[in-house]
C-alpha cells in the first residue's frame, strides 16, 4: 500500500508550484500518494503554517518546508 503525503500550500503560492513539480519528478524513485491541500481560508492550518507553506508532512512527521529536502523525504521512506 501507498503511502500518503500531504502537501500544504496556497493557490498562487511559487513556491508551492516547484515542491508540487518536485514531488511528481520523486514519485519513481518512491511510491507515494499525495494530498494537496490550500490552506487559504482553515483558520487552524493557518495558524499552524502561516508563511511557512509549502509543507511537506505524512501522517506522523514533518518532512520539509519551503523547498523540497530530497534527503529528508529519502530518510522518510527509508524509516519507514
Amino acid at each position: 500500500m501507498a503511502t500518503t503525503l500531504k502537501l500544504y500550500s496556497r493557490y498562487g503560492c511559487h513556491l508551492c508550484d516547484d515542491m508540487l513539480e518536485q514531488l511528481n519528478g520523486q514519485r519513481e524513485k518512491h511510491r507515494f500518494l499525495l494530498e494537496v491541500i490550500d490552506i487559504t481560508g482553515d483558520e487552524r492550518l493557518e495558524a499552524l503554517y502561516g508563511t511557512r507553506v509549502p509543507v511537506l508532512a505524512a501522517t506522523d512527521a514533518e518532512i520539509c518546508y519551503y523547498f523540497l529536502d530530497e534527503a529528508a523525504l529519502d530518510k522518510y521512506f527509508r524509516d519507514l
